[in-house]
């Protein structure tokens, strides 16, 4: 999608088209009872339809969008490293909001993105802070982690996996935040290692816990919100 074709989100009840009510329904019984399910949920999902009309690549950057309304963390001009980063929507709504550099990181291909450098890549894997540290250049001021695990089907072992990999975000922010710098992570309820939230507390000014309306109610993330980065303790 090109940039001409990108608008900005114009905050709630901008389209209300999505205020409506859907109804649509998948009847193919060749598919399965969850697949039909995910489908129909894609369908009637009014952040889905503002996704494709708007120019955003997937629906998450909403989530993005109004966690930054309420927490006013992308700043003009700001090196943003975003972790978990396919398809890019996220990286979109960085660039669209004043980012300068920003350095997406995912094992999946990531259709290129005018303004940023996508790496497939692990980002548990020894060589990549090397990676990352070289397509920055230089500290990043804003760190943004929607990472998660595949799924396995068991609600409380998914939660845990991608409550790691949130937990190895927080480690990483915690050595290469620039100052003054913001680390937002996708948790679940209950949040992160209880330990680890108390060393997030202790070296940022901020610490604060948020659900965007454009998480889906079902779904059991949070995200963790670090303002005011002041020094790893």
């Amino acid at each position: 999608m090109s940039d001409d074709e990108k608008r900005r989100w114009r905050g709630p009840g901008a389209d209300q088209r999505a205020a409506r009510p859907l109804s649509e329904r998948v009847r193919d019984k060749r598919k399965s009872p969850s697949s039909r399910a995910w489908i129909e949920r894609q369908l009637n999902d009014p952040y889905v339809h503002r996704a494709k009309d708007e120019g955003w690549r997937a629906r998450a950057a909403f989530k993005l969008i109004e966690l930054d309304d309420r927490f006013g963390f992308i700043r003009k001009g700001a090196r943003v490293l975003d972790l978990g980063a396919a398809p890019g929507g996220w990286a979109q709504v960085a660039l669209a909001r004043g980012a300068s550099t920003v350095v997406g990181v995912d094992l999946l291909p990531i259709e290129p993105l005018a303004g940023a450098v996508f790496l497939e890549l692990d980002f548990l894997s020894p060589e990549a802070p090397a990676a990352i540290e070289a397509a920055l250049g230089g500290a990043p001021d804003l760190i943004l982690s929607d990472m998660a695990a595949n799924t396995t089907g068991h609600q409380r072992t998914d939660q845990i996996r991608t409550g790691a990999l949130a937990e190895a975000a927080a480690e990483y922010a915690l050595t290469q935040l620039a100052p003054g710098g913001t680390f937002v992570t996708k948790a679940f309820q209950g949040g992160l290692d209880p330990a680890l939230l108390t060393r997030l507390k202790q070296s940022f000014a901020q610490v604060r816990h948020a659900k965007p309306p454009a998480s889906r109610a079902e779904s059991a993330e949070i995200y963790v919100v670090a303002t005011g980065f002041r020094g790893s303790s």
